[in-house]
């Protein structure tokens, strides 16, 4: 008896090779369209706090503001870099965030569970800046 397991030609091989390239490209292309809009949504949320929109992609600038906005102190963000204190300080800066632009628990929890999707509601909605929520 004969048991030949390699049952797939090339050409079988081949087409699902680039069946499974296009799927990773579109996965790319994807990650890529909502990174820039998600980029677009924290620039609007800057300018609405009143803070330069670039800032928003400049790290750990980005964060020192993102806690002046939220908590009006940002050396707060300095923080983050104290292990397991920086998982608390995460949601408080998110929670915060939201108060300070007005919105509640609900809205903390969408984003939270629901981040690309609520920042781009906080940056393209009708939510104006508060100032930093106590």
């Amino acid at each position: 008896m004969n048991y030949d397991y390699a049952a797939a030609t090339d050409a079988q091989m081949a087409t699902q090779a680039g069946l499974f390239g296009a799927a990773i490209g579109m996965y790319v292309l994807v990650c890529l369209v909502v990174g820039v809009i998600l980029i677009i949504a924290n620039w609007k949320i800057f300018t609405k706090a009143g803070e330069p929109g670039w800032a928003s992609i400049v790290p750990f600038y980005s964060q020192y503001i993102l806690f002046k906005i939220a908590w009006g102190n940002g050396l707060l963000f300095l923080l983050l870099f104290v292990p397991l204190v920086n998982v608390v300080i995460s949601f408080m800066v998110l929670y915060k965030l939201c108060k300070s632009f007005g919105q509640g628990v609900g809205f903390f929890l969408g984003m939270l569970f629901l981040s690309p999707i609520f920042t781009m509601i906080l940056g393209f909605g009708s939510a104006e800046y508060l100032g930093p929520a106590e």
